[in-house]
């Protein structure tokens, strides 16, 4: 699916999503990666949802974003709680969602100059 945006501000925005991928600036991902507003962080060392450990939300911890989209993939599953511990502990606002709903929601958010990462498995 294309995204289409306005008012594009500078900052990394999806704008493509389907199975096995997604766009940020019309540039094409195929791994797991991490879209802040200002950077990308691709290929994410947490490739499939079975592998995701304490260690993978410790560096999204490090990222200091108010909030974090945690897209599961083309399905949405619920990690265990004691992965997000930490997060909500720190006042760390985790929404999971499937990839698709992360990549609208990012976009949602980043308009409105909120510090979000989208933490997407492909």
């Amino acid at each position: 699916m294309k995204l289409h945006l306005s008012g594009f501000s500078g900052q990394n925005m999806f704008t493509g999503y389907g199975a096995g991928y997604v766009a940020v600036n019309q540039t094409r991902y195929e791994q797991s990666l991490i879209v802040l507003p200002d950077r990308i962080i691709e290929n994410w060392e947490a490739k499939t949802f079975d592998h995701l450990t304490m260690e993978h939300f410790d560096f999204v911890l490090s990222l200091e974003s108010e909030m974090v989209l945690l897209g599961t993939g083309a399905v949405l599953r619920f990690p265990h709680p004691e992965l997000t511990r930490k997060l909500t502990r720190s006042g760390i606002g985790i929404e999971v969602m499937d990839t698709a709903a992360a990549c609208r929601t990012y976009n949602i958010l980043t308009a409105e100059g909120r510090q979000v990462a989208a933490v997407l498995l492909i």
